[in-house]
């Protein structure tokens, strides 16, 4: 336990690796924070691109980076046919384009959602991908398939969503299906079980629809009092595990479902996407503790314009968050008060991330509004790309990686 504890503060506070590496979905802490340098907040088709690579198959996984691959997950042949696929970071050449999965049934989806949306997970010399109840596998750098998982099965009827994340030794998968709800540890060198926990809470949602039981969001870890604890959203409630035996440590409950938002932590706070109601979205700002939370463990609530896809993001005393209309927001970290709202324009389901103060919002478009953090709204440059655009933005080194129906990018100002 402790190895594993020492792990994750390394993991989290290495320097190396959060200014090299975007190893899991939003980034080293998990939470859509760079510190990169000289990354632009100007580019178009024709300016400060290095490289625009085409990307096999269909998917909107964000891309992850570790050392000089960039890797994502693809689906071929109407999802039946499941990718791991690799390139080179500073070429953009393809590396790895490897079939991981192949299944008879494909299952269902949103119109707006794929068959390869999770995010993988690098560890540095491995890949892990997650295809929902189609099952999860491991890959070394060099593409050849280590182990599969196709053993877990829950009903998503809107298609995967939830990313897989890293924690010492554990991969933890999170699968809040129609008919199924539990959180699962796996082993990462062999895919096999370590633990296994059923949600609990959900007595008031399978009164009303199957379907108010689901939920798509991804975990956070983060330390608190010299424990790690993971704290994921579900239907109707959100609640803390222990990592080493998957128990339940606190929960708070809400009226909702289909959450996909993920937690961020700062300010000695969790802030939890959840709803008030059906597809009425809302920010809680909770202090940890244990069992059922008080009243007064509750902070504050937002409600206005928060989104159902795309995660906010946290920097400091603000906190960004934009509507999937394509209407941004900043609140008072610490008070739960509005500071602005503004219309950024299109559809959004890529989560905004920050560069050293500086808050990218990317639009399904392909128009990326940048913006100056703080609390007045302050547009820094709007930039336009071509194709659709679902995934969140990646960095490493001094570059943006945006990824589009079709294709990579790699967006950095020239070298002299």
């Amino acid at each position: 336990m402790r190895f594993i504890t020492l792990s994750l503060l390394l993991f989290l506070s290495s320097p190396a690796l959060w200014s090299a590496d975007w190893p899991q979905f939003r980034g080293p802490d998990g939470q859509g924070h760079s510190d990169a340098k000289n990354i632009p907040i100007e580019w178009s088709e024709e300016k400060n691109i290095t490289w625009k690579s085409a990307v096999p198959g269909q998917g909107y996984s964000s891309p992850v980076i570790a050392g000089n691959q960039i890797w994502m997950t693809s689906a071929e042949e109407k999802g039946k046919s499941l990718h791991a696929v690799c390139l080179n970071k500073t070429t953009g050449k393809l590396l790895h384009d490897v079939e991981v999965l192949r299944t008879e049934d494909a299952g269902p989806k949103h119109r707006l959602n794929g068959y390869a949306s999770p995010t993988p997970v690098l560890d540095g010399e491995h890949v892990f991908v997650h295809f929902g109840p189609r099952g999860t596998a491991c890959l070394d750098t060099a593409g050849k398939v280590i182990w599969k998982n196709s053993q877990f099965k829950f009903n998503v009827i809107q298609g995967a969503a939830s990313s897989p994340i890293l924690y010492g030794n554990l991969l933890i998968l999170t699968c809040d299906g129609i008919d199924n709800q539990f959180i699962v540890a796996l082993d990462k060198k062999t895919g096999k079980t370590i633990w296994k926990q059923p949600r609990a809470h959900l007595e008031a949602a399978a009164k009303k629809r199957p379907i108010a039981k689901m939920a798509y969001s991804t975990p956070l870890i983060q330390s608190i009092n010299g424990a790690a604890q993971l704290v994921c959203s579900g239907a109707d409630h959100v609640a803390a595990y222990d990592l080493t035996t998957g128990k339940e440590i606190w929960w708070m409950p809400y009226d909702g479902f289909s959450i996909v938002g993920r937690p961020s932590y700062g300010n000695d706070l969790f802030y939890v996407v959840g709803s008030i109601r059906q597809d009425h979205f809302c920010i809680f700002a909770v202090r940890p503790g244990k069992g059922k939370l008080r009243e007064d463990q509750v902070l504050w609530q937002f409600s206005t314009g928060i989104g159902h896809v795309p995660s906010p993001v946290l920097v400091g005393r603000e906190i960004y968050a934009v509507h999937d209309g394509g209407v941004a927001g900043c609140i008072d970290a610490l008070t739960g008060k509005e500071l602005w709202r503004e219309r950024l324009g299109g559809n959004h389901d890529a989560s905004p991330i920050e560069i050293r103060g500086r808050i990218y919002f990317c639009n399904r478009e392909g128009k990326t509004t940048v913006l100056a953090a703080g609390q007045k709204f302050k547009v820094l440059s709007t930039n336009q790309l071509k194709g659709i655009f679902k995934a969140s933005p990646a960095v490493a080194d001094s570059a943006l990686f945006l990824r589009s129906d079709t294709h990579l990018y790699r967006i950095e100002k020239p070298v002299d």
